[in-house]
């Protein structure tokens, strides 16, 4: 007879600006709980306003891990992540059956709870290439080729980010076969429940608190931190919204009001992006994000009951 998993991890999930640090933080706290960022734009100790990591009081409530744990000049990918963050659980459960895992980074989401699809290995000179076509001619011509040869990839993926662009070319051009080929094979099983909790609200009020939280990272001193990063605006860490839009407004492409009004589109699409991704999951139980957290957690207490039966 399989023994049945009795640890827990409650993994909140949704779009951008919606609220989940904010649950996370009271869910610790009821569960006597440590939490697990897997916000792939928060590793980076020298990115904090325009990631919008948790402030001081924030960090101070409940016990994180995997906030600004990294630097810019560091590689580090998913792979990794699914690695470290498998590794500091088996440490947690130990002090306590129950513990969450909170970010809006969906693939990073996915590597802990299923483990991550199998890719084969591609020559490094097709990532050249391309690194060389994004340099010449810029990413227009990249997101066209992905959309000719994988179609489902490309409306499902930041196909702004160069990164993530570039290596689903890499795959389709080095393997021959669409990158959405190697995804969604038989995923590996892991020795705890996993409860998903997903925040919810209407399309407007997402894109107000967005433009909102973007004009409150501006007062706060975003400029200002892009133009330290400035120098170095080509490393992977620094390919995200926010702060390559203001880059090109330090490069005198963009104008700065234009600037700003990209970072609020750019970050709107993502979030929808976002959405799309959890919502395919059918096992999150979605809440609008102003329900009473009590509710949410008494809808967990009953979960992890049945789960133990």
């Amino acid at each position: 007879m399989i023994q049945k998993p009795t640890n827990t991890l409650i993994t909140i999930v949704g779009p951008t600006a919606i609220g989940k640090t904010a649950l996370s933080i009271k869910l610790a706290k009821a569960f006597n709980a440590d939490i697990i960022s897997c916000d792939s734009r928060q590793f980076y100790k020298e990115m904090t306003i325009g990631t919008a990591v948790p402030d001081a009081n924030e960090l101070a409530a409940a016990k994180h891990h995997f906030i600004q744990n990294r630097s810019i000049f560091e590689d580090y990918n998913v792979g990794e992540f699914e690695r470290d963050a498998l590794s500091k659980l088996e440490e947690l459960f130990q002090q306590n059956p129950v513990q969450i895992m909170v970010g809006g980074s969906g693939l990073y989401v996915d590597a802990v709870l299923k483990g991550l699809d199998y890719f084969p290995e591609v020559d490094p000179k097709i990532r050249e290439n391309l690194t060389k076509e994004l340099e010449e001619k810029g990413i227009e011509p990249l997101q066209q080729k992905l959309k000719e040869l994988d179609i489902k990839t490309y409306n499902s993926i930041a196909i702004e980010n160069p990164h993530r662009l570039m290596r689903a070319l890499e795959v389709c051009i080095g393997s021959g076969l669409p990158y959405s080929t190697f995804k969604n094979k038989p995923k590996k099983t892991r020795n705890f429940n996993t409860i998903k909790i997903g925040l919810k609200a209407d399309r407007e009020i997402i894109y107000n608190r967005i433009n909102q939280r973007v004009d409150i990272m501006l007062a706060n001193g975003l400029l200002e931190e892009a133009k330290k990063l400035y120098p170095h605006k080509k490393l992977n860490a620094l390919q995200t919204v926010g702060y390559r839009e203001l880059f090109s407004y330090f490069d005198g492409t963009f104008t700065k009001d234009f600037a700003i009004s990209e970072i609020k589109k750019n970050t709107r699409r993502f979030a929808k992006r976002q959405f799309t991704w959890f919502k395919k999951d059918k096992n999150t139980i979605w809440f609008d994000y102003k329900i009473d957290a009590n509710k949410i957690i008494e809808e967990i207490k009953k979960k992890i009951k049945n789960n133990e039966r």
